[in-house]
């Protein structure tokens, strides 16, 4: 097994703008992210929770990927173009892929 040192991009958005997000990121090359839902938590505005909401577009979402780190500095310029008129958490930490060798 070979480790690879990559960059982890996490980033806690609302819903209605989690499509624009998935879109950018795909236009600007990220192979791949993963998305879930979140229940509840507590921010700058206080506690929340996705318990009694009507519907779910006002929901808030967690978004991850992994990219090189070479790439990071232009991906957070399109991330935060996107997350900055918004409520939401962009954090960035270092991570190490594991792969066969043969990858």
């Amino acid at each position: 097994m070979q480790m690879f040192a990559k960059k982890r991009i996490e980033i806690l958005i609302e819903r209605a703008v989690l499509k624009r997000l998935t879109d950018e990121l795909e236009r600007t090359g990220v192979s791949g992210y993963s998305v879930a839902p979140l229940a509840g938590g507590r921010g700058r505005a206080g506690r929340w929770e996705a318990d009694g909401q009507i519907g779910d577009a006002a929901g808030m979402f967690a978004l991850w990927c992994i990219v090189d780190a070479a790439r990071l500095d232009d991906l957070l310029q399109v991330v935060f173009a996107i997350v900055a008129r918004q409520v939401g958490l962009v954090s960035v930490s270092d991570v190490q892929v594991v792969r066969p060798e043969r990858f």
